[in-house]
C-alpha cells in the first residue's frame, strides 16, 4: 500500500459572499498591460497586441485584508484588478461561450515588488521573484454570477489612505473577458478553481507599512486591505 511521503498541503480556498462554501482555487493566471493607460505608464504601446500572461501561485491568494512587506524589496506597488474565477474550462474555448466557464467575480490587487521585476525584466528573466512571492494576491470574497449578473461595465478604483489613486472602467480593458479565457485556453488546459485577475488601471504605485488600501468595481462593493 502506498501514501504520502509527509501530509499534503490543505487545499487553497476562498470564501463564497452570501454562503457558506468556499471556492478551491487551481491556478492563477494574471494578465499584463489589459488598460491602455497603464500599458503607456508603464513605457508600453498600448495597441492591441497579442495579450501576454504571468502566474502566481494558488498560496499567494490571500483573504485575510493584511498584507505583510515583503523582504528584499523598497518599491512594492499596488495594482488593483478584477478577479474572474472558473466553475468550468477546457481547451480553445469559444469566445461566444466563454462566459458560460465562470463561476463569479472578486476583488483583486496584484502585489508587485517592482525594483526586482525591473531586474528582472532588465536581463530578460521570468517575473516570479517580483510577482509571486508570499502573499502577493490579496483578494476579496468572491461574487456569484448569478447575484452580479456579467459584467462588462463599472468603475473599478483604489484608494491608499483614503485618496484615489487608481480609477478607471471594466470597458477599457484592451482584453475583454471572455477574450481572455478563449485565449488562455488556446495555450493551457482551463479547469474549474482557476482564477484570472484582468489586468489594471493607470496609477500604480508604491506603498509603505501602515498604508491602508480599498479597492472597489461597482456591484461588488469594498475590500481593505492593511499593509503591515
Amino acid at each position: 500500500m502506498t501514501g504520502y511521503a509527509f501530509a499534503p498541503p490543505p487545499v487553497v480556498a476562498l470564501p463564497v459572499k452570501g454562503t457558506p462554501d468556499l471556492f478551491p482555487v487551481r491556478r492563477v493566471y494574471c494578465i499584463g498591460r489589459n488598460y491602455a493607460a497603464h500599458a503607456i505608464e508603464m513605457g508600453h504601446d498600448p495597441d492591441r497586441e497579442p495579450p501576454f500572461f504571468f502566474q502566481k501561485n494558488p498560496d499567494n491568494l490571500d483573504p485575510s485584508g493584511q498584507f505583510p512587506y515583503p523582504p528584499h524589496s523598497n518599491d512594492v506597488h499596488f495594482e488593483a484588478e478584477l478577479a474572474v474565477v472558473l466553475k468550468a474550462g477546457g481547451t480553445n474555448i469559444p469566445v461566444k461561450d466563454a462566459m458560460g466557464c465562470v463561476y463569479g467575480y472578486a476583488l483583486a490587487l496584484d502585489m508587485t515588488r517592482r525594483d526586482l521585476q525591473g531586474q528582472a525584466k532588465k536581463m530578460g528573466r521570468p517575473w516570479e521573484i517580483g510577482k509571486a512571492f508570499e502573499r502577493s494576491g490579496p483578494i476579496g470574497p468572491i461574487h456569484r454570477i448569478e447575484d452580479t449578473g456579467i459584467l462588462e461595465n463599472g468603475r473599478l478604483e483604489l484608494t491608499v489612505n483614503g485618496e484615489i489613486r487608481q480609477q478607471g472602467d471594466l470597458n477599457q480593458m484592451i482584453w475583454k473577458i471572455p477574450e481572455i479565457i478563449s485565449y488562455l485556453s488556446e495555450y493551457f488546459v482551463l479547469g474549474a478553481g482557476d482564477v484570472i485577475l484582468t489586468g489594471t488601471p493607470a496609477g500604480v504605485g508604491a506603498v509603505e507599512r501602515g498604508d491602508r488600501m480599498e479597492i472597489s468595481v461597482e456591484g461588488l462593493g469594498r475590500f481593505s486591505v492593511v499593509v503591515t
